[in-house]
């Protein structure tokens, strides 16, 4: 049986401050989109370790001996979770470095699938601390990541239609994340406030993605792509998500996004250029 592991995009990202551990405090609104990976997951009767195969057209980037899924499946034996190994299939159809959190939504598929019963809760965040906190965000379709540890879940299900181009920039989220100089004041969001769909979109309008004037900064193009985007008709507003290079538009409809979508495929024919919409 395959299963779909969602990308996410980062409607709002804002980076408010370093931790204890060293690790930047950020907050987030976010969604899942229809752009996946398949995952195929089967245990191995003799095999005495897992045997991971990663194809697809990003499947390159990714290191095959150290990765979310094979970092999972041993932490998983670490707590006494599972005591099998696998054998993984994963087709990578999300780009890699950038933003869309490909690896992250692996690793939480594989947790979701194989963990049958009901675990304490210390251990489950013991688990998501050491894997990463990007983990976490796939535990919700849309959500409101408050801090590193906590997310609330979004309720509406209004859906939103995206037109995303991946520009072939492999971005470093150490790299760009060590880059930081200003801190963002946290914010309350109240998940329940919006009421209706453009209220949201409003809302999301207002905010940011921290990050991106410092991918601008060091790739000019994300911020051409960006504006390039934000002209097209029905484009509410354009954005990067999480640290890059990956860049999209919410529209108002598919239609809007459709038409925009042929332009921009004329204009950077080498990129990866499509439609998402919210799951």
């Amino acid at each position: 049986m395959a299963f779909k592991s969602y990308a996410k995009i980062n409607l709002s990202l804002s980076v408010n401050k370093k931790n204890s551990r060293g690790l930047h405090d950020i907050q987030s609104v976010y969604c899942l989109i229809d752009l996946y990976d398949k995952i195929q997951i089967k245990k191995s009767a003799k095999q005495t370790i897992d045997k991971i195969s990663i194809s697809g057209p990003y499947s390159r980037h990714v290191n095959k001996l150290n990765n979310s899924v094979i970092k999972c499946l041993n932490l998983l034996r670490k707590y006494k979770l599972v005591s099998n190994y696998y054998s993984i299939k994963i087709q990578k159809n999300i780009p890699v470095f950038a933003g869309f959190g490909g690896g992250s939504s692996n690793a939480a598929k594989v947790l979701s699938v194989l963990i049958k019963k009901n675990v304490k809760k210390n251990i489950l965040n013991s688990i998501y601390n050491e894997m990463g906190s990007d983990v976490r965000l796939f535990t919700y379709n849309r959500g409101y990541l408050k801090n590193l540890k906590t997310i609330k879940k979004i309720r509406n299900k209004y859906k939103f239609y995206f037109l995303f181009v991946y520009p072939n920039i492999r971005c470093s989220t150490k790299e760009v994340y060590s880059k930081v100089e200003n801190y963002s004041k946290k914010k309350e969001f109240f998940t329940q406030k919006f009421r209706t769909k453009n209220g949201f979109l409003n809302h999301l309008k207002d905010g940011k993605n921290d990050l991106q004037a410092i991918v601008e900064k060091k790739y000019p193009l994300i911020r051409k792509l960006l504006l390039d985007i934000s002209k097209f008709k029905g484009c509410y507003f354009s954005r990067m998500t999480g640290s890059g290079s990956a860049c999209y538009g919410i529209f108002f409809n598919k239609k809007c996004s459709k038409a925009a979508l042929k332009k921009l495929r004329k204009r950077y024919p080498k990129f990866l250029i499509s439609i998402a919409k919210t799951i």
